[in-house]
């Protein structure tokens, strides 16, 4: 058996994460690691037991655990309870949370970092401790080259049908580790498609999907120390990459013939939308409550939450937010006047509307994002009469599964983009890049067969690891065997006239948007541009005379690779600025996703793509050596300013200039845009085996 002390390895610190609700004492990870504890870091019930405890639980591998001189007083945390469920958008538990991520923050060394963790983690609700702990790690200077495991593996509960789990621990009890058997993940059963919504039901329960909302909440907490909330145009960011969501699915809707998202304007109509989630909470040691078909919102009055508003609230805060659009300017805490212009208007904005710590007056526009949520989440029990949780509209986690997800941010955009609708339109000037012309744009699959500009849609299988989340079970790899839309790797050929007098640095944005509606009508521009999702941005040299420009789909700046969303620990590097990759860019969208499904016949889109002056697009102070810049455009850069002078979204987030009707009317010659199809193939492709190019080059 080896032993460390207390800081020798901070990889040891990771195995917090593993088995969640099982004391820290027992053996975690494959290497069998225990901690051993101070006596007084036990939990009163096994003080007692303390020499039983460490003669039944041996590890491999013991990590022992020093006593810090003054222990944080977390009493106010230990109010909500271990087998409570836990939510970012209920304003109490979000107070609890930063108060322990302030703690954690605020610890001089790794070792009272780790000591403070290991008194924490058996008593604290561990949803909360999960992601107090989780934030801290990203933020901390010294732990940002962990590697954070999967949330997927840490609750896998809170991503896929709860029957697996009885199936997975039957399978750990009786099968020997060597000879078991991926579980598999039913594709169907959270509903039928006798609910027309369940066609879309693959984007919205996508495991990368949920794990990408996640954590792009981990990098971007809206409570807690101001220096981690303060980050560069955050909230702009929250603006952009749920608009960008919102823009996804519909895409996704219309490829399955399915009308656009309408928006939750009416707070007090019936919700056609049922939903039911079929997932367990293993902390909580129930299920998540569904929502029936025509439930409507209620005022939320349940003391076990300190939670008290009414429905009226929501549409005061969203009535006074507007009448600020409308005027142009909104009004601090102090009373000050400040100017929603051209540059910060849209950060502000964002930053009022979830609204995190940088709201400049919470008084006057509430919360209104959050408590939305809530409504929603706690409709079914909102005076907690029957001692019902939160449904999954309620935790950034799961909130993606519900359809009524949609219809609320439709609400949220709806409004930004009043503010946007009365920004200047953008002149021809300003779209233009003088001396520049996109002269033909080609998109090729990665097989030599296969048609130019297609896109190849088709299923996919993969397996997660659901050990390291199994509370008491036994150990050894338990596999549960999932399938989501995966496309085919592509290469976009942009060939480029530089006419000018001399080598240019240029941005390049690509963006791929529905060229009808779901009646099969030629959108016109200003309905089209808010479907146009956003699948790359990057910077390159042009010389003089003709380019070729050649990018892979790999290399999005949206997406982070497979590997890297599901982030299995044993595939990772422990060292080095690789490390740091897997970290921070845990955060962005799963590539698998970067193309919409499209349909069997080839869904008609528009690829457009844009070269722009990087001279007028870049940050003079943005670094671009932070060793994580995958997926920058919805998460931006590590401990840097976001990488783009532009606004988000950059030329389709304002309304077009006069006499644009169409797209082809609002081009410039450094503007192009290519016919294309996604055409998907109802086909499965196993988790070992199979290969893309010889599926769609037939």
């Amino acid at each position: 058996m080896s032993q460390t002390q207390g800081g020798s390895d901070p990889k040891d610190l990771l195995y917090m994460f593993y088995r969640p609700v099982e004391p820290i004492f027992i053996g975690k990870g494959d290497e069998n690691v225990t901690f051993e504890l101070p006596r007084d870091y036990l939990t009163d019930r096994y003080k007692p037991l303390v020499s039983d405890i460490q003669s039944r639980f041996p590890g491999s591998k013991t990590v022992t655990i020093r006593s810090v001189q003054k222990l944080p007083d977390i009493s106010r945390i230990l109010q909500l309870d271990r087998h409570d469920n836990f939510s970012l958008f209920i304003p109490y538990h979000r107070e609890l949370a930063a108060q322990l991520v302030s703690i954690l923050m605020g610890l001089k060394s790794f070792d009272e970092f780790q000591s403070v963790c290991a008194y924490c983690r058996d008593r604290v609700n561990p949803y909360l401790f999960i992601y107090a702990m989780s934030v801290a790690v990203l933020h901390r200077p010294d732990t940002k080259n962990l590697q954070i495991p999967s949330l997927c593996e840490i609750f896998p509960e809170k991503f896929m049908d709860s029957s697996v789990f009885l199936k997975a621990r039957e399978e750990a009890i009786v099968v020997p580790t060597a000879s078991r058997m991926a579980i598999e993940i039913p594709r169907d059963y959270s509903a039928s498609d006798l609910d027309i919504e369940h066609r879309v039901a693959y984007f919205r329960e996508d495991i990368g999907v949920n794990l990408h909302h996640w954590y792009w909440h981990l990098i971007y907490p809206f409570e807690g120390p101001r220096n981690i909330i303060n980050k560069d145009r955050r909230g702009e960011l929250f603006y952009y990459m749920h608009e960008q969501i919102l823009g996804r699915y519909n895409f996704e809707r219309i490829s399955n013939r399915l009308g656009r998202t309408k928006r939750l304007l009416n707070l007090r109509e019936e919700i056609p939308e049922g939903y039911f989630p079929k997932l367990d909470s293993t902390v909580a040691s129930r299920v998540w409550p569904a929502r029936v078909r025509n439930a409507t919102l209620s005022d939320i009055d349940r003391e076990s939450e300190q939670l008290q508003f009414d429905i009226a609230d929501l549409e005061r805060w969203r009535d006074r937010i507007l009448e600020a659009i409308h005027m142009g300017a909104i009004i601090t805490s102090d009373g000050l006047r400040i100017e929603l212009d051209e540059a910060k208007g849209i950060d502000i904005l964002g930053n009022i509307m979830e609204s995190s710590i940088l709201s400049v007056n919470r008084d006057l526009y509430g919360d209104l994002h959050n408590r939305g949520h809530v409504a929603i989440a706690l409709c079914h029990d909102p005076d907690h009469r029957y001692l019902e949780n939160i449904s999954v509209m309620g935790d950034p986690t799961t909130a993606m599964r519900d359809p009524v997800f949609y219809r609320w941010h439709a609400m949220i955009d709806y409004i930004f983009q009043e503010h946007k609708n009365k920004l200047p339109q953008y002149t021809v000037k300003q779209l233009t890049f003088d001396g520049i012309k996109i002269n033909n744009v080609e998109v090729q699959i990665q097989s030599s067969s296969a048609p130019k500009n297609e896109f190849a849609t088709f299923w996919q299988q993969n397996d997660i690891d659901l050990s390291r989340g199994l509370d008491f079970a036994p150990g050894g790899q338990i596999l549960a065997r999932f399938t989501h839309l995966q496309h085919a790797p592509f290469v976009y050929k942009i060939l480029v006239d530089n006419t000018s007098s001399g080598n240019v640095t240029a941005t390049v944005r690509i963006f791929l948007a529905p060229k009808q509606d779901e009646r099969g009508v030629p959108f016109l521009f200003n309905d089209q541009r808010s479907l146009f999702i956003e699948l790359d941005k990057f910077v390159t040299t042009l010389k003089k005379g003709q380019n070729l420009i050649e990018r892979r789909s790999i290399d999005s700046a949206v997406t982070l690779p497979f590997e890297y969303t599901f982030r299995n620990l044993s595939n990772m590097p422990t060292s080095g600025p690789e490390a740091e990759r897997w970290n921070y860019c845990g955060c962005g969208w799963p590539q698998h996703l970067l193309i919409p499904k499209g349909s069997p016949e080839g869904l008609p889109c528009d690829l457009f793509v844009m070269i722009s002056n990087w001279a007028e697009d870049k940050v003079d102070d943005a670094k671009s050596d932070v060793g994580c810049d995958d997926a920058s455009s919805y998460c931006g850069r590590r401990d840097s300013k976001y990488p783009d002078k532009r606004s988000m979204g950059f030329p389709f987030d304002r309304r077009p200039r006069q006499g644009v009707a169409n797209l082809k009317q609002f081009l410039t010659p450094n503007m192009f845009v290519l016919d294309t199809k996604i055409k998907f193939t109802d086909r499965i492709i196993p988790p070992s085996g199979g290969n893309l190019q010889t599926l769609h080059s037939k």
